[in-house]
């Protein structure tokens, strides 16, 4: 990923301790993901590797590769995962992979990337004909409401200087855009579907650092990072308005 805001690495030690709501996503993505357990199976955006897990349970006799464009979350899911998959550190718009693989999962990351033509095109690339594509990430309106917090405070003194007017990195498609861009790519059996879920995180201040405004405290000085936090936590309400993308399609 490239552009303001997005080059930024991750805090991969707090996101493996808050990330239970991406957890609970996950579990019911897997759901739909068809599987014998023999099958090569790629973690589009692998994270810390704690949902890579919940994959190669589901694997006994296949594999995974995990890839990730975050050097500490890469790193994290090294440690955590051990010889049990590959993980690769690379940017998914431009994956490139030595052999295609069986089956795709992304969980919570489609959002990070501003192209999802290009996205969906490299998915299509490292896919076997016929293999199946099952995702979830931010979609049309996702934490709309905290957003417009967000901004509410960094159009104030003394963040202003630093994030006033700047719109973030986040791609939140809507369903039936994400459907095309998904045929013109070359996947067929499409469906694509927007999901509320709200979601109250047991540490709201952790969870909104590290998940909802990493982007902005790359932006800002050392010194504004703690007080940004403080005051858009402040403001908040205690459940964040989510909204969930659903992709369901198949390599024709």
């Amino acid at each position: 990923m490239s552009g303001p805001g997005t080059a930024r690495d991750w805090d991969a030690a707090t996101y493996e301790r808050v990330s239970t709501p991406q957890v609970e996503w996950a579990r019911a993505v897997l759901d739909r993901l068809p599987l014998e357990g023999d099958e090569t199976v790629l973690d589009a955006g692998c994270g810390t590797g704690r949902v890579t897990r919940m994959l190669l349970e589901r694997l006994p006799r296949g594999r995974v590769i995990a890839v990730d464009s975050a050097p500490s979350m890469v790193e994290a899911a090294r440690a955590a995962l051990g010889d049990r998959a590959t993980v690769i550190e690379a940017d998914l718009a431009a994956l490139e992979l030595e052999e295609p693989v069986d089956a795709a999962f992304s969980n919570a990351v489609f959002h990070w990337i501003p192209d999802h033509d290009r996205l969906f095109a490299a998915l299509h690339g490292a896919m076997k004909p016929g293999a199946p594509l099952i995702a979830q990430c931010g979609g049309e309106g996702n934490v709309a409401r905290f957003h417009a917090i967000a901004r509410e405070v960094a159009s104030e003194a003394p963040f202003a200087e630093h994030l006033a007017g700047w719109t973030g990195p986040w791609n939140f498609a809507a369903a039936d855009e994400t459907a095309a861009r998904l045929q013109r790519a070359g996947f067929d059996e499409i469906e694509a579907w927007l999901e509320p879920w709200p979601v109250t995180p047991d540490e709201p201040r952790a969870f909104i650092r590290t998940v909802c405004l990493g982007c902005h405290i790359y932006l800002l000085p050392e010194d504004l990072r703690d007080p940004f936090t403080d005051e858009v936590a402040e403001r908040m309400e205690p459940e964040l308005d989510y909204v969930r993308l659903n992709i369901k399609a198949r390599r024709a």
